[in-house]
């Protein structure tokens, strides 16, 4: 690419998130067929302006496109602390970051804002029409994964209650043994080392079958559980059982010495997150904050050592299920030398932006951009550059021409957008 950037759609000043996601909003909320999942993508992790950018976006999509719930790139297990807290729950903030939030990001200053905001926001709201959040990644992390011990404690309690002896449950004394302690289900090496995983013992196996079973009785009986159970507990159970069944999953496969077996992992990863997100749509129009590569719509990959993994991202299945209902957009950077990313050199995706467009933020239709390029070498293995490939498979480009680190926390305005 070396010419002919088009006009942008929304250009604004870099602090102007306020700005940016009103136009946004409007924009969305315009659509001939406005989205049931706006995706709101970041090409790396760590960086805080997207994060406050993803606060601006979704206050005003919140204000002026009936958006309700906002899913970060976090368990969706986990997320249960976060949204009774938003909610109006009492547990103290400092144990709801830590408990609430994967992979890190409940050290986020920005994580921390949203969440502030979306509590004082409901304090004005009727239970119809509270704010939720809900994480949509499989409780998992990136080496790890842990028992489902406390997903199963839930589904077998659940059925328990509502279906007793009617359910012909095994006794949970049967499961806590196949379970046995967490240690081994929880070892870091073996992610690395599938003779370390406890996935591939008999007892998991049995597990994982009455897992199922107890998954399968749960769908049988939702017809007429659901007029006569809280819909929030119901709903409890039926990601408890998902969880379950992800995490077992999760676990045979990383006992398995095959060349495919990271592939296979960030498939299971993907689809679970596509499965938690076709749930929390049915609340109400959702934007779904994450990394571009779990919401692109076509194959993506990554380097891992000398393999290069592929497989089809959250994006790729959303894309598949709801068609139009689905839409994303992709978050690239120009420069931010504080990540060690230098201005992007010419005839690539960001060199062509970056020289054509003055400072500032701004939106650009994805097809307008499609032309072959050359992909930026990344100088910082956390950053994935955007691509060609990339440009085919979300709606449009929000392009951050340069990022320079804060200097202050964001903070919430009550009853106002994010900072």
């Amino acid at each position: 690419m070396t010419s002919g950037i088009p006009t942008p759609l929304i250009s604004v000043d870099a602090d102007d998130h306020e700005g940016l996601a009103a136009r946004l909003a409007t924009r969305i909320a315009g659509l001939p067929h406005p989205p049931r999942l706006l995706g709101f993508g970041e090409p790396l992790h760590g960086e805080e302006e997207f994060g406050l950018l993803r606060n601006a976006v979704f206050a005003a999509l919140v204000e002026r496109a009936g958006f309700t719930t906002i899913a970060p790139e976090s368990s969706a297990w986990h997320g249960r602390v976060v949204d009774g807290y938003v909610a109006g729950g009492d547990a103290p903030e400092d144990g709801v970051m830590a408990a609430g939030f994967t992979h890190g990001f409940g050290a986020s200053p920005a994580n921390r804002a949203l969440i502030r905001w979306m509590r004082e926001q409901n304090r004005h709201r009727t239970d119809a029409r509270r704010l939720r959040f809900a994480g949509f990644d499989a409780a998992v992390e990136m080496m790890a994964a842990p028992s489902p011990r406390p997903a199963l404690t839930v589904l077998h309690g659940f059925l328990h209650t509502h279906l007793g002896h009617d359910a012909d449950l095994p006794p949970w004394d049967t499961l806590d043994r196949l379970l046995g302690a967490d240690g081994p289900w929880e070892d870091p090496a073996a992610a690395m080392d599938p003779g370390r995983s406890i996935g591939g013992e008999p007892r998991v196996r049995d597990l994982r079958a009455i897992t199922d079973d107890l998954r399968r009785t749960l769908a049988g009986e939702i017809p007429r559980l659901r007029p006569v159970v809280d819909p929030a507990v119901l709903e409890d159970a039926v990601l408890a059982a998902r969880t379950a069944a992800d995490l077992l999953a999760y676990h045979r496969v990383m006992a398995q010495d095959t060349g495919h077996r990271w592939d296979r992992l960030a498939t299971l990863r993907d689809t679970a997150m596509a499965d938690n997100l076709e749930a929390i749509a049915d609340h109400g129009p959702t934007l779904v904050f994450a990394h571009n590569q779990h919401l692109r719509t076509g194959t993506t990959g990554m380097t891992l050592g000398p393999t290069t993994l592929r497989w089809q991202p959250a994006g790729a299945h959303l894309a598949d299920r709801f068609g139009d209902a689905y839409r994303a957009i992709a978050c690239v950077l120009g420069e931010a030398a504080h990540h060690d990313i230098p201005a992007p050199p010419p005839g690539t995706v960001e060199g062509a932006l970056h020289r054509a467009l003055p400072p500032g933020i701004h939106l650009l239709p994805a097809h307008a951009l499609r032309r072959a390029a050359t992909t930026r070498s990344s100088t910082n293995p956390a950053y994935i550059p955007a691509d060609d490939t990339l440009l085919d498979e979300v709606d449009d480009v929000l392009f951050l021409h340069t990022v320079r680190p804060r200097t202050s926390p964001p903070h919430p305005e009550p009853g106002g957008v994010l900072q």
